[in-house]
This record gives structure tokens, sequence and C-alpha cells, in this order.
């Protein structure tokens, strides 16, 4: 049968045509009237072009993909057929889509709420073996009391196979991998961290995506440090530094957003304190302390100021906060990547492998503050270090902040009270007194 042209108030079966809702490259989707349920539908319907046999092998494909996954925050397929010579998809009609929904203000409540179901309805295709290959907010349907359903299973691929990608501007919400042919579970994953970006920053990242994006200021200012690494681990030009999945990055979403409330309640706190500006708390931190600590350092994940011989990140915990980073020794330990020295046998930080020596001369240093505790060394020392970097031998000591009394109560060591919120030398969560 030959199909005919559509047109509003045209039926298809039992379907009564209401208007075109989208037009996309292969297909249009239409707001229908069932005739026989007296219910509103959405019909997706592939273009006259688009219904050759391959084409209508990935539509039918499509429909029996989102057909096995039943769950509340994907679109369930009511039904599928050919009718008049068209292929027709009949799904539950939304109210509009994640897109139109990011147009208007939205509470950072609504924003995580959001967040959390897109990032639940991947996870749940993960778990069930499905990529879904083309994530965005065009594709997220809105319902009623702001739900979300996932839509558009098993139809990118026919589009990227001929997608051309330029080497400037902005890719969408595509992986790099992905508009090369490369498909992977963390794929999705970069696509929802670009997704998340959108939703709490209000801005899409361009490529190259360095870090940090425009938007990155309202980013800060909306979320806790835990939440941000969530999203810049998502979209890592490496997808080996991604999260392997969606469901791992929906895990870490949860216990970062466990702890929105309580980082929330610090900021207000600051705020009536008059400190609300976290980048003056650090400029403050950093003249009172620089020196004594030597703060080269800006953490890998919140950006606040830290030392090179952390083991944690003091104001949001990240382990080894400096790590690759640029610092003023010469060599770097290929273990922890913290500096060393080249006269230097051992890395003073982590214990790491012996060094080849580059040098038996012993270079002077003003970071040398105290000596080895092993009679047989005795050699000098920085404070800070773990290890002894020429004999090895643990360093026993528990090392204080210069005129600052506050000891961690796990290691013992000096910690600044008044600034941190983990300790920086073990990553223990520091107790807050009341009042």
């Amino acid at each position: 049968m030959i199909p005919t042209l559509l047109r509003t108030r045209q039926k298809l079966g039992k379907y009564r045509l209401e208007g075109k809702l989208f037009e996309g490259p292969l297909a249009s989707v239409y707001r229908a009237m069932d005739t026989i349920h007296q219910t509103r539908v959405a019909l997706k319907i592939p273009h006259a072009d688009s219904r050759d046999k391959e084409a209508l092998e990935d539509f039918q494909k499509e429909v029996r993909i989102a057909s096995r996954l039943e769950h509340y925050n994907v679109l369930p397929v009511q039904n599928a057929s050919f009718i008049n010579g068209h292929f027709v998809i009949a799904t539950p009609l939304g109210k509009s889509t994640l897109a139109h929904r990011l147009e208007r203000r939205l509470s950072i409540e609504k924003q995580l709420d959001l967040a959390g179901q897109a990032l639940e309805s991947v996870a749940y295709a993960h778990s069930r073996k499905v990529i879904h290959c083309d994530l965005k907010p065009e594709n997220f349907i809105l319902f009623e009391g702001d739900r979300l359903k996932l839509a558009d299973f098993g139809f990118a691929r026919k589009v990227y196979r001929t997608m051309k990608v330029s080497g400037s501007g902005t890719l969408g919400y595509i992986a790099p991998e992905q508009a090369l042919g490369r498909l992977m579970f963390q794929s999705d994953v970069f696509s929802l961290g670009l997704i998340l970006y959108r939703i709490f920053a209000g801005v899409l990242p361009e490529w190259p995506y360095s870090w940090p994006p425009k938007g990155y200021s309202r980013l800060k200012r909306s979320l806790n440090p835990r939440m941000i690494a969530l999203i810049k681990k998502s979209i890592k030009l490496n997808p080996k530094e991604r999260f392997v999945n969606a469901i791992e990055m929906h895990d870490e979403f949860v216990k970062a957003r466990a702890l929105m409330a309580g980082w929330s309640a610090k900021k207000n706190r600051r705020s009536e304190n008059g400190v609300d500006d976290e980048s003056q708390m650090h400029k403050r931190f950093r003249e009172q302390f620089g020196a004594e600590l030597n703060l080269e350092h800006n953490c890998r994940t919140c950006e606040g100021p830290v030392s090179g011989s952390m083991v944690a990140c003091p104001w949001c915990g990240t382990d080894n906060p400096a790590k690759e980073a640029d610092s003023g020794y010469k060599n770097h330990c290929s273990r922890c990547g913290r500096g060393s020295k080249p006269e230097w046998s051992y890395c003073a930080w982590c214990y790491g492998p012996g060094f080849e020596l580059e040098s038996t001369r012993e270079y002077s240093d003003k970071r040398y503050v105290a000596r080895c505790e092993n009679d047989k060394c005795g050699k000098k020392i920085m404070r800070f270090m773990r290890y002894c970097p020429w004999c090895k031998t643990k360093v026993k000591k528990k090392w204080n902040i210069p005129g600052n009394k506050a000891r961690c109560s796990k290691c013992g060591w000096g910690i600044a009270a008044r600034f941190w919120q983990y300790c920086g030398w073990c990553g223990a969560k520091l107790k807050r007194k009341a009042g």
C-alpha cells in the first residue's frame, strides 16, 4: 500500500492526528487521539525516505528494546504497527521535554530531582545492557508531577553513521569516541555529564571541554564539591577516566546528593557570618598558612588551596588532591606523582620504590626543618614527610602547623580547624563542636 501524506485530523487506524510535535532527521512525532480509549498519545512515524528495509529494521529494533525496559523513568511503547503504509509507534503523550523545562527557572531541589531521574533511567538501561547512544534533554519527556521518562532507544545509530564532526564549536551531547563511531557505556556517561552541567550551570560546555567550562561559577555556587567532581569525571575526554557506566555514576550521585543538605547549611552559616565568598576564605587561608604549608597547588576537584604533601583535600576530601600537578621539584614519584629531589633514594610521601639516583650531591633547601630520627642516618627532612627519603625510616613525629595548636583526633597531625572540613594528612572528616 502506498502511504498517504499526513495532515491534521487525518485518521490512522484508531488514531486521529491533532498536530505535529517534532520533526527529526528520520521521523516526525505527532500528537494524536486514541479514539477507542479516548486518550491522547504521541505517534512516531518515519519519513517517506526512511522506510527502506534497513531503516524500518532500526525502528522495529527500537520498539523491541523499549519493550524490554519496564521502568517508571523509561517511556513505554503502547503499540507499534503498520497502518495505511506507515510504521507507527504509539507512546504516552507528555507535557513537554527536559529541554523545554530547562528554559525556565528551576530551584536547586528541582534540578537535583530531574538530574536524579535522568541518571536513574540510564542506569536502569545499562543494567539491562542497553546503551542509549542519543542522550540529550530533548529525549527526556516530561509528564505530570515533573516525572521524566527517557525515550528514543535504538534510534541514534543511523544518525551518527552519517554525522560529520568538526574540530571547533559544540558537539552537542555526543562523546568524542562516539562521534568517531566507537560506542560504549562511558559514551552515555559523557552525555549525562553534559546534561547535568546544563541543568546546574544553565549552559552547555563547548569543545574541547577544558575545565572549568563556561558557567562554572554558577555550578560552584549551587553544588557541593563532591557533586562537581562527579560532573567533572563524567566529561573526561578519555573514556577510561569516566565512570564505568551510569550505574556507578548514579550511585555516586546518590552519595553526593545526601551531602547537599549539610553543605547548604554550612554555606548559609558562612553567609550569615559574612564569609559567604569561598574565594575570600581561600585567600585568607593562603595568607595565614601559605608559607608553612607550601600551598603551591589547587585541589583537582574543588580548586581549594592544597600542598603536594597532603593525602586528602582539606576542603572536599578528594584523595591526593595535587596529583599530576606541576611542582617546584625536579622529579616526581612514579607511584603517587608527588615531587621528589634528584638526590633522594625513596619517596618521602608514599614510601614508593627506590629511585635511580641522578646525583650524589646534597642540595640545600629551606624546606628542610628537621632531621631523620634514625641515628645511623640523621639527614635533614622536610615538614610533613612520612618517610626519610634517604633511609626510608618512617617518621614518627606528629607534625604540627606552626602557630596553630589544633590537631586531628585520628592521626594527631596539625590541622587548620577554622578552615578545614577534612584532615589533609589522613583524610578523616573533622568533627565540629556544637555551637
